[in-house]
């Protein structure tokens, strides 16, 4: 009977000092599990130094060109537009140009308060997610 006592309390001992020493391979302070995982698996395709590749200076000028390009036609664009509302007021009556005057104004009034809802609805299903 004591031998199976002291067997009993020989497992018991070595069970308790073998999780000591596995939890002692588990130190989580800062960075620790990184490095842990870096012996493991090596760098990280992140941190590699991938090599640059630079575009020729035809290829570079060309892209400029092209940005500037659709600036231009953008801003075109825009002022033909702004063209187009013009003469589409200046043809109509004083009555309509008032109207159009009126309901151009009760749109962006109606937009701002429409942006205003979607800005504080947002801020609250940002909340209750947070």
């Amino acid at each position: 009977m004591k031998i199976f006592m002291s067997h009993r309390f020989l497992i018991l001992f070595l069970t308790f000092t073998l999780s000591i020493t596995i939890c002692d391979a588990q130190d989580l302070r800062s960075g620790s599990l990184k490095r842990f995982e870096q012996k493991i698996f090596g760098k990280s395709v992140n941190n590699k130094n991938s090599p640059k590749v630079r575009e020729s200076k035809k290829v570079v000028r060309a892209k400029k060109e092209q940005a500037k390009s659709e600036k231009k036609l953008k801003k075109e664009y825009a002022d033909y537009i702004k063209a187009s509302q013009k003469r589409s007021m200046e043809i109509q009556t004083p009555e309509v140009q008032e109207r159009m005057k009126q309901n151009n104004k009760e749109t962006i009034k109606i937009n701002k308060e429409r942006k205003k809802a979607v800005k504080e609805a947002s801020k609250k299903a940002g909340k209750r997610y947070n």
